[in-house]
């Protein structure tokens, strides 16, 4: 008997070792799962065996049911019960049944008398403290073939799939990291290559612009388009969402914006076709901000249209006096039949317009967004510099932050003065 029982013993430590060398031989769950299955119902001589594990809303879900011909089983013969299975994965108690048809316990669940049910073993998987599924065992055909012993041995190899299970899924969110960080890379160099590489050189004009987004992919852009010999067509825009979905709209709406350039009377006019293909195509809850303006490089007129955007700031050096460029129109994408008119200014020496996105406005400031006013004031103070320099100032200044954070929101800057020679 001692021999028998030692035998026994070191069976059963073979089982664990095996499953063990099992569990720690690949990262792909669902294989480790079924060999895993098959070796346990070698062991505990069960029928069919199922293993399934507690979703995000705490269903159990089917994560492998093998045979004892070592075949996966169809959802159509999952004729299990299901009560027990959920009983356990709700109290961590395991239990065994010698004979389900005769055990008072389970008098209410119909699936055991419907399926015929005999023998049934089930295990709590745990880990931590946390449940995370059960394996289930059963046989139809004979009763009393699981004993206190398949029970604990069961449990152990619970324990186990517990450490599998975390590690899968550890590994899978890393794979799946490691995938969306390599698109969101690709995403951003796309993105980086529709915003101008160069800012246009233009005799007696100085030109700065930067472009900072708050995390891999950005719902801003600045871009300029040539379209005549003196005619330079400049757009700052800011996308209502953030991320992917925002990045998607900003390269949408870039390719509206250039297609309708100089194709209308007005740009005015350009600016409400472009508004009809946008809102043809945003999808709910998105909508577009921008500045549209046509400038005469020549006479320094410029035509505007401000689509619900950041006023941008025009200072006049004669007269010393800055001048906040309001709303001329709506957002884009928001309303089809929204009406839109133009605004002018001239250029005269020394005259600039700062435009910005609202990442700029919404800066922290001693825990306030820096807003609109110091923004203003800030400009004023620096009027007498050069686009690169006042650019570089209010970066340092107010876009500059700590590698632990942040910025709030994308950033984009474009500052267009004339009367200088371009710096660097």
């Amino acid at each position: 008997m001692k021999n028998e029982v030692t035998q026994t013993s070191y069976g059963r430590l073979d089982i664990l070792y095996r499953i063990s060398q099992t569990f720690n031989s690949s990262l792909d769950l669902d294989q480790v799962l079924e060999l895993v299955m098959d070796e346990v119902i070698g062991v505990v001589k069960a029928e069919r065996g199922f293993l399934m594990l507690l979703d995000e809303n705490n269903q159990l879900v089917s994560q492998t049911a093998r045979g004892l011909d070592q075949k996966t089983i169809e959802e159509k013969d999952f004729s299990i019960s299901r009560g027990i299975a959920e009983q356990v994965a709700h109290n961590g108690d395991p239990l065994l049944t010698s004979n389900a048809q005769l055990d008072p316990r389970f008098d209410q669940h119909t699936s055991v008398h419907l399926y015929g049910l005999l023998s049934i073993l089930c295990v709590p998987i745990t880990l931590k403290g946390k449940i995370l599924g059960v394996i289930y065992v059963d046989n139809r055909f004979q009763k009393g073939i699981f004993t206190i012993e398949d029970m604990d041995l069961l449990g152990t190899i619970a324990s186990s799939a517990a450490i599998a299970i975390e590690n899968a899924r550890l590994y899978k969110v890393a794979v799946e990291k490691g995938r969306m960080e390599r698109e969101l890379q690709m995403a951003r160099d796309v993105q980086v290559r529709l915003i101008p590489p160069n800012l246009p050189e233009i005799p007696g004009w100085s030109l700065a612009s930067c472009w900072i987004p708050a995390h891999e992919v950005s719902g801003d852009f600045y871009d300029f388009i040539q379209v005549s010999p003196h005619q330079l067509l400049m757009i700052i825009a800011d996308v209502s969402d953030k991320g992917m979905p925002a990045a998607m709209f900003m390269a949408l709406s870039r390719s509206i914006l250039r297609s309708v350039a100089g194709q209308g009377k007005s740009i005015a006019e350009e600016v409400t076709t472009a508004n009809r293909l946008i809102c043809k195509d945003a999808a709910e809850d998105m909508f577009i901000t921008f500045f549209y303006a046509l400038l005469d490089t020549q006479t320094g007129m410029m035509s505007y249209v401000n689509a619900g955007h950041n006023p941008p700031i025009f200072y006049q050096a004669a007269e010393d006096r800055i001048t906040i460029l309001t709303r001329t129109g709506m957002a884009a994408g928001v309303n089809i039949d929204a009406p839109y008119t133009q605004g002018e200014l001239t250029f005269q020496a020394g005259d600039f317009i700062v435009m910005y996105t609202d990442g700029v406005t919404d800066t922290p400031v001693s825990g306030q967004p820096l807003g609109q006013e110091r923004l203003k004031e800030s400009i004023y103070q620096q009027r007498a510099d050069s686009p690169p320099k006042m650019l570089d100032w209010l970066k340092q200044e107010y876009c500059t932050f700590p590698d632990s954070i942040s910025p709030v929101d994308d950033l984009t800057m474009l500052i267009i003065r004339r009367g200088q020679t371009q710096e660097g």
